[in-house]
């Protein structure tokens, strides 16, 4: 090796010499204090002590900002932890895309329950007045009906319930209530005829609007006869006209059966009130 080769290891040598001598200068702290202070020796329940003092004051103190090892000591990191950079996303963000086609429709879903019935809505207002009727239908009512069942007194006043019907032109009377009601205003013929029951009263009215207005009666009788009673009554529109069994004070009866029809009830229009 010539005078150059000797002198670059010399000043390699030199720089690691001044690299390297702070670091392996360095004394450990506790040969420090082994050194300046030798403390006796303790036996193994206070070693076990002073190490769980030692490791419980080293986990509450801050770790230094920096600190330097060396190679051979353990436990020494081989590297530095990097930092991972943060990448702004904001800046990263395209513009809005256009609109996607719409895609297919779903199935439709089972049916659901019936709701709760809503609250009743405001009342809405009048309808405008209809085109007038049929003059030749507005000017004719007429009924014609019969019953096949006799029908005794009891405590109560019994409307007479008619199960034949003759003739019920527009449906004006009622075979359910036994009632005629009056949807054409004017004058009206009425007709009731009945049978007598042997050993018994016939006690019955012809009634309006709840008020008795003429009466058919026979006194007890060994025989048996029809008897009648016709009338004829202005009505006003809903008037109500029917026929009624007085009640139980006198035992009264009516006779009919299921061959023959021995009660009847008929009434017709006369002449309506819109004629002059």
């Amino acid at each position: 090796m010539g005078p150059h080769g000797l002198g670059l290891a010399l000043a390699c040598c030199l720089l690691l010499a001044f690299a390297c001598g702070p670091v392996l200068g360095r004394v450990p702290r506790g040969q420090q204090e082994q050194e300046g202070t030798r403390e006796p020796p303790l036996d193994h329940a206070e070693r076990d002590e002073e190490k769980h003092e030692k490791y419980n004051s080293r986990q509450e103190e801050e770790p230094p900002a920096s600190r330097c090892f060396r190679c051979c000591d353990p436990g020494t990191p081989m590297y530095q932890a990097i930092p991972v950079p943060q990448i702004n996303i904001t800046i990263l963000k395209g513009e809005k895309g256009d609109r996607g086609d719409r895609g297919l429709q779903g199935k439709y879903g089972k049916t659901g329950s019936v709701g709760a019935r809503g609250h009743t809505g405001p009342k809405g207002q009048k309808g405008s007045m209809g085109a007038p009727g049929d003059r030749c239908k507005n000017h004719y009512a007429a009924f014609s009906v019969g019953r096949k069942k006799p029908l005794h007194s009891n405590d109560y006043y019994q409307t007479v319930i008619f199960d034949t019907e003759f003739v019920n032109l527009y449906g004006h009377f009622n075979m359910f209530t036994g009632k005629f009601y009056c949807y054409v205003p004017g004058i009206y013929f009425f007709s009731l005829n009945v049978h007598t029951w042997n050993q018994k009263e016939t006690y019955l009215h012809i009634m309006k609007n709840g008020e008795e207005v003429v009466i058919l009666y026979a006194q007890v009788s060994d025989r048996s006869i029809m008897q009648s009673q016709s009338l004829m009554l202005e009505l006003q529109d809903q008037d109500e006209v029917w026929v009624r069994l007085f009640k139980g004070e006198r035992e009264n009866a009516i006779f009919s059966d299921e061959f023959d029809t021995y009660i009847t009830f008929s009434g017709y229009l006369v002449k309506p009130a819109t004629e002059p």
